[in-house]
Parts: structure tokens; sequence; C-alpha cells
């Protein structure tokens, strides 16, 4: 199961009426929003990636909305499956990570993984 969050784009003028849309509506959950600037936070859940994008395509062709970008994304199965990584002893933790003794504020992060040695 994946779970989004949406942001929704209306003009303020229009807040209103497309909540409602969206409160009634089978294809997401209305969580929030600013009628100050015309922003409104639903979140849709499928099966996988393409049922969400679908949701998403519905939440755009609502009369009224300007833009609806998926922010937040959680995937059931992808955790899962790291989990399960984990568990099998894959891949290794860096030793830093599990030392209690370093403390988080003294790790030196160089902002890119994929071009840091952690020596696995």
């Amino acid at each position: 199961m994946n779970i989004s969050s949406i942001v929704v784009q209306v003009r303020q003028e229009h807040v209103d009426e497309v909540v409602e849309t969206l409160k009634n509506s089978d294809f997401c959950d209305y969580h929030f929003h600013d009628k100050s600037i015309g922003k409104i936070i639903v979140t849709v859940e499928g099966e996988g990636v393409e049922e969400e994008i679908a949701k998403v395509k519905q939440i755009q062709a609502v009369p009224h909305v300007i833009a609806a970008d998926m922010m937040m994304a959680y995937s059931e199965d992808e955790l899962d499956k790291e989990r399960s990584k984990l568990e099998m002893g894959g891949p290794n933790v860096p030793e830093m990570l599990n030392d209690d003794s370093i403390r988080a504020e003294d790790i030196v992060y160089h902002g890119d993984l994929k071009k840091k040695d952690f020596g696995f």
C-alpha cells in the first residue's frame, strides 16, 4: 500500500468549492486548507504508484485546480524490502552508526552519499 500527500493549488475564491469537491470524492482524503494562499492538503492511497498517479490526475481534473503535486510518499512494500535486506545482513551499516560513543554532531556529512566511501 502506498500513501502520498498532495498539495493542491487553487485561487482563493475557489478554495471552498474545491475543498467540498475533494471532501466528497472517493479518490482522496482531505486534511487541511489555507484559504489565504489557496492551498489544500490531501492524501491518496493506492496499491502501487500507477494507482496513486491516476488519483492525482483526477484531482488535477477538478474544476478550478491550478496544480496538484505529490509532495511526500510512503511505500509499504519498499519499506518491507529494505527491512528484509537489513535482517539478512546486508548492506553493512557503517561502524560509526552503531557506535554510541560518537555524537551525531561529530559525524561529518559531505552532502553526496553516492560519492561518499563508507568502506563497504
